[in-house]
């Protein structure tokens, strides 16, 4: 540790103990926020106010020194005058940029009209040890950015704000569903059987009960076994976790939305769905339904557009018709697409991702889906290859997944006995026994929603990348990548 902290700051810190002044006292005035100073600022001169944050440059000019103070949301300038700090002003210099500190003072402007809190008392909060990037913008390395998330955040007002508007995202997610009469709900993470996808698990053990458990992914077996209870309309937010490959769209632990309303279907969430996004658009982004999004514009005003799965299929496709088995492997084998050892099924649908999704511009909805590749699905009643299922896109990326609700246990158990011999030995589970044995019980019709929300804050935001909108998110440990490039940043 002793090698990472600045000289000069551990000689600054040893002199405010030699002074006995605590770095880093146990208890601080507390502090009114920056924005609340802000308002009506004109008709407030000469108010007392406290604030605290962090410190930015410092511009000394003899008698008089300014800094901008920072805190969650704002910043203001704070002006350090001499003769007001008659007990602060012999120790100004050992306090300096990025510090925190408590801040008490006057409202006021100075001579060329910038709003100002002219300093009566400053207390030193937490003294900092390490120089921040001064260039933190110009960082060519991301990941720096991702492994010190905590520089990021204060460095970077863009990225804090971001993450400001995720937390009122997901506000705003449960302000919606609480105000549809849905209770919010909280299932297992550990699992001793995973379910309600397909994908490979993180594995753990249970000491005690010296039994393998899994990290749950997706919680929609156990929500559904709610509505069986009579629960009728829940929802939960939490994470989720799948032991498969990083991208812009994909973290291993990523955040999840998953609902359940009885006696409804798909098409009715849809509405539920549009609602969501009309509610966000009202509130998070302050009456704003146009974003931009990797370039480009989308507006989501609802109503969103509808797409038949099959139609799109064969648009994309020469006219291709989804259930013609021979022309969809050949398809696939012209795209490059593995199909030894797999079902159809699922080969075409690798050809429907691989042709259609990217041109997808949306918001739409895909509706209607081969019931072959939707094992807790209904299927539609005038065609029963065909799954009462729609997934929402927008921007070629697929932010919702829905369907109505299979509730028959004897078909149920029977597309789990399917769904176990076409699966490899990773992303495979046994049968959930209990699940079906809830359904015999009676679970009524339902329609069910899965919505990612780390996705829907990329679009809301306006950020690439999962990563940009996962506080930490999973990287390749390399502790020494980031110190040589604080380092760097530092000599620049």
């Amino acid at each position: 540790m002793t090698e990472r902290i600045a000289e000069d700051r551990r000689a600054k810190l040893d002199k405010l103990r030699e002074k006995n002044r605590n770095p880093y006292p146990i208890r601080v005035t507390k502090p009114v926020s920056i924005g609340s100073c802000l308002e009506n600022f004109e008709d407030r001169q000469g108010e007392e106010v406290v604030v605290a944050g962090r410190l930015t440059q410092v511009r000394d000019f003899g008698k008089l020194r300014f800094s901008h103070l920072m805190d969650r949301d704002e910043q203001i300038q704070i002006g350090f005058e001499r003769d007001r700090l008659p007990e602060f002003w012999p120790d100004r210099k050992l306090v300096e940029a990025n510090d925190i500190v408590v801040v008490r003072g006057e409202l006021g402007l100075t001579k060329k009209g910038e709003k100002t809190i002219w300093a009566t008392e400053v207390t030193l909060a937490s003294k900092t040890l390490r120089h921040a990037p001064e260039k933190w913008h110009g960082l060519q390395d991301v990941e720096a950015r991702f492994r010190m998330r905590y520089v990021d955040l204060f460095a970077n007002p863009e990225v804090r704000q971001g993450f400001i508007l995720r937390s009122k995202i997901i506000s705003g997610i449960r302000e919606h569903f609480d105000s549809q009469g849905y209770l919010e709900v909280e299932t297992p993470i550990l699992q001793p059987i995973f379910g309600g996808a397909t994908a490979r698990p993180f594995k753990t053990h249970h000491n005690s009960l010296d039994m393998p458990l899994f990290l749950r992914i997706a919680p929609e077996l156990y929500l559904k076994r709610l509505l069986v209870g009579g629960l009728e309309r829940v929802y939960e937010i939490g994470r989720v976790f799948r032991n498969e490959g990083l991208s812009t769209r994909h973290n291993p632990e990523f955040t999840m939305l998953e609902s359940y309303g009885a006696y409804a279907d798909y098409r009715d969430v849809m509405e539920l769905v549009e609602g969501l996004f009309g509610h966000l658009c009202q509130t998070v982004l302050k009456g704003q339904s146009k974003v931009e999004f990797r370039g480009a514009d989308y507006d989501l005003t609802p109503p969103f557009d509808k797409r038949r799965y099959t139609e799109l299929f064969a648009e994309h496709n020469g006219g291709l018709d989804f259930f013609d088995e021979p022309a969809v492997l050949a398809r696939a084998k012209e795209l490059h697409i593995e199909t030894a050892g797999r079902p159809w099924e699922k080969i075409a649908n690798d050809v429907f991702e691989a042709t259609v999704e990217d041109n997808l511009s949306g918001p739409v909805f895909v509706y209607d889906y081969p019931l072959a590749i939707c094992p807790f699905a209904k299927a539609h009643p005038e065609d029963a290859r065909i799954a009462e299922r729609f997934e929402l896109f927008i921007a070629g990326m697929e932010l919702a997944n829905a369907f109505s609700e299979l509730n028959d246990p004897i078909d149920q158990e029977g597309r789990f006995e399917r769904q176990l011999e076409h699966v490899d030995e990773e992303s495979s589970s046994e049968m959930d026994e209990d699940y079906v044995n809830a359904l015999e019980f009676g679970m009524p019709p339902a329609g069910g929603l899965g919505l990612g929300i780390d996705r829907l804050c990329m679009l809301l935001t306006g950020n690439d990348s999962i990563r940009d909108v996962i506080l930490f998110p999973l990287l390749k440990r390399d502790s020494g990548r980031v110190e040589k490039q604080t380092e760097a940043e530092k000599e620049d």
